[in-house]
């Protein structure tokens, strides 16, 4: 994993870093990141902001360590938040700022296999910087979300026509973009325990209408499609919203993020989607022939999957009630 980070010469500039899946919950969508936020309040000095996710109490072992000649002005001073601890710091630099300094996340080569468990800044950064490391975080959050892709695949094994297809996916997209504008602007916010239950319900809802595909019968979702895509797209979406305000987005920076962040997510599903009927029409062309009893595989594990995400979910939040 290559992070790099941009620090311009602004009174006040927040460089938000995801550091995306260093925790994740073992399958399913909830995905834990940690970020870094580098504020610069005048010259030569810096807050430094560094979040690190928590996993049945147990905090993230990385820890930051800043080049030389960057100094400590102040001790890091932590703060407990339910998910995670904050730590904030000031830092200085006695020359021309941060730019061809380095921060390690020393212990990162122990949580995951980084392709660098380090971030230069780098001077003179152009607009496409930004722009690249929010458009990767909305593919790696689309790719990683297994719940996400899962439903999609089962409106892939409902959807009979490829005119039906492109209606389905359109209905998706445009759902999930709705309510990923509206939660990452801050209009509506659902809490994430009943947000997730009721995303993994969404997946174990398609369960039965694939069995249905299979035996030749009809229901309103396989005649219509598009519009179930379009009602469960609105759920994903603020599934999608939590993964982008984790980042923990300067406020100047969020239309501009939203998109990149937006156009991320549709070329991970894109690329899913297009995987998959390349699967589909391969195994087509080899006619290769299952036993009836196995041909029920993908309602099994697309309901199964979701019944068990489902409860999972559901213990979880009445235990967050208790």
């Amino acid at each position: 994993m290559a992070i790099h980070v941009a620090i311009g010469q602004v009174p006040l500039l927040g460089a938000a870093i995801a550091l995306v899946s260093l925790v994740s919950h073992a399958g399913a969508h909830e995905i834990r990141p940690a970020y870094l936020q580098i504020d610069q309040s005048s010259p030569g000095r810096y807050t430094v902001t560094w979040r690190t996710p928590t996993l049945s109490g147990m905090r993230l072992p990385v820890a930051l360590r800043f080049s030389e000649p960057v100094r400590n002005v102040t001790e890091p001073a932590e703060r407990n938040l339910p998910d995670s601890i904050v730590e904030t710091r000031i830092i200085e630099t006695p020359d021309v700022g941060l730019s061809g300094k380095r921060i390690e996340f020393v212990g990162l080569q122990a949580t995951v296999k980084p392709s660098q468990p380090w971030i230069e800044f780098s001077a003179n950064p152009g607009p496409f910087a930004a722009a690249r490391v929010y458009f990767a975080s909305g593919v790696h959050h689309i790719l990683m979300g297994l719940d996400h892709l899962l439903f999609v695949l089962g409106l892939l094994f409902i959807v009979r026509s490829r005119w039906m297809l492109f209606k389905t996916i359109t209905a998706f997209t445009v759902a999930h973009s709705i309510t990923l504008a509206v939660a990452t602007l801050g209009e509506v916010e659902i809490p994430a325990l009943p947000l997730n239950a009721m995303i993994a319900l969404s997946i174990m809802f398609l369960g039965p209408e694939i069995v249905r595909v299979w035996r030749g019968q009809t229901s309103f979702t396989i005649r219509h499609p598009w519009i179930v895509a379009f009602a469960f797209g609105l759920l994903h979406g603020f599934g999608f919203a939590s993964g982008l305000t984790a980042l923990g987005l300067p406020q100047g920076d969020i239309p501009f993020a939203l998109l990149m962040f937006n156009l991320g997510v549709e070329a991970g599903q894109l690329a899913f989607v297009g995987l998959v009927l390349l699967l589909f029409a391969a195994l087509k062309s080899i006619e290769v022939r299952l036993p009836r009893g196995m041909e029920l595989l993908p309602a099994y594990l697309v309901g199964g999957l979701g019944a068990y995400w489902t409860i999972d979910r559901v213990v979880a939040m009445l235990g967050g009630l208790a």
